[in-house]
C-alpha cells in the first residue's frame, strides 16, 4: 500500500507543476497560448479535486482569469475601448475568429474554480471580486453569445455556491 502511494507522489508533483505552468500561461501575450492554458485548466478542474493547490494560488489565478475576461472582449486588451465603433470586415456579420472564445473559456474555468473553492470564505471572496466583471460581460449586448452564456453560467453557479447573502 505505502509503496504505491510513494510511486504516485512524483506523478502528482509533475501534474501540479503542469497546472502551475498553465496558470502562468494565462498571462502570456499570445491569445492562443492563453486559450490553450484555459482549455487545460478546464480539463484539470473537471477531472480532479485540486482545492489545496488552488487555495494557495487562488488570488493570482483569479487575477489571471480577470485579465482573460477583459482581454477576450477587447476592453483593456489594446483594442478600441467600450463604446468605440469597431470596424466590421466587409460582408461579415460574424465576430473575428477567437473573439469572445477566451472570455467563454475563462467563464467556464471560473465556474469550475468556484466549485473547487466551495462555499467557504475563499469562494465568497472569489465570487465577490469577479461578479462585477461577469455582470459586465453578460450585459454587453455586442459581446460574443458564447462568452455571455459562459459568464451567465458562472454567475449562476458561483452565486448559488459562494454568495454569502441573497442578492
Amino acid at each position: 500500500g505505502s509503496e504505491a502511494a510513494c510511486e504516485r507522489v512524483p506523478e502528482e508533483e509533475a501534474a501540479e507543476d503542469r497546472l502551475k505552468e498553465h496558470m502562468d500561461s494565462l498571462l502570456d501575450r499570445s491569445a492562443k497560448t492563453r486559450q490553450a492554458a484555459l482549455r487545460s485548466l478546464r480539463l484539470a478542474f473537471s477531472c480532479r479535486s485540486l482545492s489545496e493547490l488552488l487555495l494557495e494560488r487562488r488570488l493570482s489565478l483569479a487575477d489571471s482569469l480577470e485579465k482573460c475576461l477583459r482581454k477576450g472582449g477587447g476592453a483593456g486588451g489594446g483594442g478600441p475601448g467600450p463604446g468605440a465603433v469597431r470596424p466590421v470586415p466587409e460582408g461579415s456579420l460574424v465576430l473575428p475568429a477567437g473573439k469572445g472564445e477566451e472570455q467563454a473559456l475563462a467563464g467556464t474555468v471560473l465556474t469550475l474554480l468556484c466549485l473547487q473553492m466551495g462555499s467557504g470564505p475563499e469562494g465568497e471572496e472569489l465570487f465577490r471580486s469577479l461578479k462585477p466583471l461577469l455582470t459586465g460581460v453578460l450585459a454587453d449586448s455586442t459581446g460574443s453569445p458564447s462568452a455571455r452564456q459562459s459568464c451567465a453560467m458562472a454567475l449562476g453557479v458561483c452565486c448559488y455556491i459562494a454568495a454569502a447573502d441573497l442578492e
